[in-house]
């Protein structure tokens, strides 16, 4: 299932406390399998304390019912039934508790994945801020930043007949193709044999070849990684949301960032005591604490749910990523070494295709989520064990 194949990644945090610094998102990764471990033994060992408190009270409730039935006197049948009552409310406050306690299990282990899910996002801002601009890459593309293409238009400026000629107007010089057209048009027309002509055509050929060849790449690439970026801004706004929303049931009123820069996840830790301590207080009836405890149980029950649904999201994100990567390198190495114009390739193009090369690489390990198996994440999420 996609939508839980980042959530062993994400339980790295568990236990940390302040947040991992930008460009290091997968600074926690190793910790995975003992966190794990660690995660699986604190759900187990609830259970074992629940299942033998809970055991004594059914036997307990089992022996006061048989005396019930064996007992003759009045006086007594009242009695054993003012303690068979206390026995079922102490058998329904200790069923509480342990569904209580394992969603504020599951609550934390929540929180814990909003928060390095964050500082992941936050590493993907770090990447895009990062990303050449589209001056950068215009440039690329551009023969009139080419030094071979600038001194072939200087000399044929300086030798075109004034009166017949023409210069372009500073807009349309600036302009990839009419740049070219312009002075193809002058190294066919000029007065030179046609060796000269040949000569020159030479000198910006390569040039020429390759901004034609890559302009449209380029826009390309920047244009997608700009949609890459502003999706990444639209993650960020959801798991901010996302965040205020998880908060609001246990009354933590600070914004994500703000929890962040602050390092208060203690504070949360402290509310989610406090909520989980009135969910277990009792009502004036039985039915009323059920009702009670259903309902803010709900709530929390809820935003988990939720936090899936992003973490669905977030990874199917990440897919597009790295796929849309995958592409920019398929198109920069289009133009390859055995072309016969490779030598006029700029260290900046190769530099380019080396920071995608590093991105491809970010996408599958620091910022793509390793998988864990839907037996897990029901252990985790939902408090069910399937070998038991």
């Amino acid at each position: 299932m996609k939508t839980i194949t980042v959530i062993i990644a994400i339980f790295c945090a568990t236990g940390l406390r302040a947040g991992l610094p930008p460009g290091n998102p997968g600074l926690s990764d190793s910790l995975i399998n003992t966190v794990m471990t660690e995660l699986e033994k604190e759900c187990k060992d609830l259970r074992c304390v629940y299942n033998k408190k809970i055991s004594e009270a059914e036997n307990r409730l089992k022996n006061t019912r048989q005396r019930l039935a064996m007992s003759s006197s009045a006086d007594e049948k009242l009695t054993i039934l003012i303690l068979k009552d206390s026995l079922m409310d102490a058998l329904a406050s200790l069923q509480f508790s342990e569904a209580n306690d394992i969603s504020k299990v599951r609550y934390r282990k929540g929180i814990q994945i909003i928060k390095i899910l964050y500082e992941k996002v936050l590493s993907l801002d770090h990447h895009f801020a990062a990303v050449r601009t589209f001056n950068e890459i215009s440039n690329l593309s551009n023969p009139n930043h080419y030094t071979e293409f600038q001194k072939v238009k200087e000399m044929l400026n300086a030798q075109t007949d004034k009166k017949k000629g023409f210069e372009l107007t500073e807009i349309l010089d600036k302009n990839i193709y009419t740049s070219i057209v312009s002075s193809l048009f002058k190294i066919f027309t000029s007065n030179k044999d046609r060796g000269e002509k040949t000569a020159d055509l030479k000198n910006v050929e390569c040039v020429i070849d390759f901004t034609l060849r890559i302009h449209q790449d380029l826009k390309t690439i920047f244009y997608e990684t700009s949609f890459l970026q502003q999706s990444n801004d639209g993650i960020k706004v959801n798991i901010e949301q996302l965040f205020r929303d998880y908060t609001k049931p246990i009354r933590y009123e600070n914004s994500l960032d703000d929890c962040r820069n602050k390092d208060d996840w203690d504070m949360i830790d402290d509310l989610l005591d406090v909520y989980v301590k009135r969910m277990n207080e009792p009502g004036s009836s039985r039915d009323q604490a059920v009702s009670k405890n259903s309902k803010m149980q709900i709530n929390l029950e809820f935003q988990i749910d939720r936090l899936l649904q992003f973490i669905a999201l977030y990874n199917n994100f990440i897919d597009q990523g790295e796929k849309y990567y995958g592409k920019f390198k398929l198109v920069l190495n289009n133009y390859g070494s055995t072309n016969p114009c490779a030598a006029v390739i700029p260290s900046e193009y190769k530099k380019l295709a080396d920071d995608i090369d590093i991105a491809i690489n970010k996408f599958k390990t620091a910022y793509k989520p390793v998988e864990v198996n839907g037996s897990k994440l029901k252990e985790l999420l939902y408090g069910i064990n399937e070998t038991e």
